[in-house]
C-alpha cells in the first residue's frame, strides 16, 4: 500500500489554530540555539576538569557534542514522523529534552557531561523535524513565510535570553546554565493540548506526482544541505570561540560573552521579523546572499575587533544572516518538497544543520592553534563572503531563484 500524506492546512482561521501555531513557535525557541545556551561556562568546564587529557577539545564538544547525535538522528526522526506522526515524537522529545538538557546540574564527570550532551541531541533532533514538518503542514505559499520568519524572531529572542541568562547563571556557577533547560517541562502540556496530529490526505494524491522527487529538485536539495551545513560551520565559531576570543581581548566575565552573542540573537530577532517582505522582494537567493554577505562580514570584523564595544558591532552584522538565512534555509526545504516527502527532508535539513555545528570546533580550533583568533575568524570570513558572491552573482543571472 501507497503510504498516505500530509495534506496542506490553511492559516490560523481559529482561537484553537492561533493557540496551535503559539505552541510551535514557544517550542522552537529550544531548537538552534540549545547547544549554545552553556557557551559562557566553557571556561569553567575546561577549569573544573583540567586534569582530563584534551580537555581544551572536550570541553568545547560539550557544547557541540549534541550536533552531532542531532545530525544522526534527525534523517531517522524524519522517517518516524512520516510514518507514524508528528505529535508523538514531539512530545517525548520535549520530555527527554528537559530531562538530559538539565542533567549537567547533577553529573560530575567530563564523561557524563558529554553522555547527558548526546542524549540532548537526540531529543533536539525529534523536536526540529516535527516542528519543521508540522510547518509545512499548516501552512503554505506567503503564509508559510511570515510564519517562518515569526519563528525564527522566537529562536532568536530564546537565544537572546537563554545566552544572556546562561552567562549570568555562569558567573554564580559553571552548572548554571544547565537549569535552562528545564523550561521544557512547561511547554510539554500545551504541546499536548494545542499541537494536532495533520490531517491525512488521500492515498490517490500520490498520483499527482506530489509525492516523489524528480532529478532537479533532488540536486537543489542536496546543494542546499551542503549550504546549510557551510553557514553552521562558520556560524558556530562564534558560540564555540568567542568567549576564549574576549578573554585573549581581555574580556574574561563570562556574561560579557553571554551578552555578545545574544546580541546579535536580538538583531537576528529584528531581521527574522522581515524576512517574508525581504524574501518577495529580492528572492530566494537574494537572501541567500544577503545572509552569506552579512556573515562574511561579521567575522571580517570580529577579526580586527580591538575593543568590547568593536565585538559587539561584528555580533550586531551576524544577526543580520542568521535572522533572514535559516527561514531562507526551512523556507527552499519546504518548497522543494513534496508533502508526503516533508518529514524526511525536514530530517535532512536538520542534520546537514548541526552536522555543520558539530563540525565547527573540529575546523576552527586547528586553525587558531595554527595562528590566533583573530586570523581564524578572518579566514572563515573570506571564505562565506566569497559564498555570498557567488549567491549574488547567482541572483543576478536569476538562476534557480524562486
Amino acid at each position: 500500500m501507497k503510504p498516505e500524506h500530509y495534506a496542506m492546512a490553511e492559516i490560523a482561521r481559529s482561537p484553537q489554530e492561533r493557540w496551535r501555531n503559539a505552541t510551535l513557535l514557544f517550542v522552537s525557541t529550544l531548537t538552534i540555539m540549545s547547544g549554545a545556551t552553556i557557551s559562557a561556562s566553557l571556561p569553567g568546564i575546561a577549569d573544573r576538569f583540567a586534569d582530563v587529557e584534551n580537555v581544551a577539545l572536550l570541553s568545547r564538544l560539550v557544547l557541540t557534542l549534541p550536533a552531532v547525535f542531532i545530525a544522526l538522528f534527525s534523517p531517522v526522526a524524519g522517517l518516524l514522523v512520516d510514518r507514524f506522526g508528528r505529535k508523538p515524537l514531539l512530545i517525548a522529545s520535549l520530555a527527554l529534552f528537559a530531562v538530559a538538557g538539565a542533567s549537567g546540574l547533577v553529573l560530575d564527570t567530563l564523561n557524563g557531561l558529554l553522555v547527558g550532551r548526546a542524549v540532548l541531541g537526540l531529543a533536539v533532533g525529534g523536536i526540529m523535524t516535527a516542528t519543521t514538518a508540522l510547518v509545512g503542514d499548516f501552512f503554505q505559499g506567503p503564509a508559510r513565510d511570515r510564519y517562518m520568519g515569526l519563528q525564527q524572531a522566537f529562536v532568536g529572542i530564546g537565544g537572546t535570553l537563554f545566552l544572556t541568562g546562561g552567562g549570568f547563571l555562569a558567573e554564580i556557577h559553571w552548572r548554571g546554565p544547565f537549569f535552562i533547560y528545564a523550561v521544557a517541562i512547561l511547554l510539554l502540556p500545551a504541546a499536548i493540548a494545542f499541537l494536532p496530529e495533520p490531517q491525512r490526505a488521500r492515498p490517490a494524491a500520490a498520483a499527482t506526482g506530489e509525492g516523489g522527487l524528480d532529478g532537479r529538485r533532488t540536486v537543489l536539495l542536496g546543494v542546499l544541505f551542503i549550504a546549510a551545513a557551510v553557514n553552521m560551520i562558520a556560524f558556530y565559531m562564534i558560540p564555540t570561540q568567542l568567549p576564549f576570543y574576549l578573554e585573549h581581548l581581555g574580556f574574561a566575565a563570562p556574561s560579557l560573552a553571554g551578552a555578545a552573542i545574544g546580541a546579535g540573537q536580538l538583531v537576528g530577532v529584528v531581521s527574522s521579523l522581515v524576512f517574508a517582505p525581504v524574501r518577495r522582494r529580492i528572492g530566494l537567493m537574494g537572501v541567500f546572499a544577503l545572509g552569506f554577505v552579512s556573515s562574511g562580514l561579521s567575522f571580517l570584523l570580529l577579526s580586527g575587533a580591538e575593543s568590547y564595544g568593536g565585538v559587539l558591532a561584528a555580533m550586531a552584522v551576524s544577526g543580520i544572516c542568521m535572522g533572514t538565512i535559516m527561514p531562507n534555509f526551512a523556507a527552499s526545504a519546504m518548497l522543494l518538497a513534496p508533502p508526503a516527502s516533508r518529514g524526511r527532508i525536514s530530517g535532512l535539513l536538520v542534520s546537514s544543520i548541526f552536522a555543520g555545528q558539530f563540525l565547527s570546533p573540529i575546523v576552527s580550533q586547528p586553525l587558531i592553534g595554527a595562528s590566533d583568533y583573530g586570523t581564524a575568524y578572518a579566514m572563515v570570513g573570506a571564505v562565506v563572503l566569497v559564498l555570498g558572491l557567488v549567491a549574488v552573482a547567482v541572483r543576478l543571472f536569476r538562476w534557480g531563484d524562486g
